[in-house]
């Protein structure tokens, strides 16, 4: 499955790490990233793929809300079929 990533909070050490690292752990794969920083907050994009017969959509959304408590981020994780229909309208 395709899905899109959106990663954004007060900037600081280790966000890439801590997203990037909690993907790996789970065989997802980063196919594209944006980041930049505006003012003083982070934004990240992240195009990813991986197999949700293995790790379904609810269970990545749910690890990487975690993530996204320890770190102060808020992460959102939308099936890319659903962000291209939403966009497409």
């Amino acid at each position: 499955m395709r899905a899109i990533m959106t990663v954004t909070g007060l900037d600081h050490t280790g966000i890439i790490a801590a997203v990037s690292g909690a993907l790996a752990e789970r065989d997802v794969n980063i196919t594209n990233v944006s980041q930049t920083l505006m003012g003083n907050y982070f934004t990240m994009i992240l195009q990813i793929d991986f197999d949700d017969d293995v790790l379904p959509l609810v269970d990545l959304q749910r690890t990487m809300t975690d993530v996204g408590k320890a770190e102060g981020l808020e992460i959102r994780i939308q099936s890319e079929a659903i962000f291209d229909a939403m966009h497409k309208l």
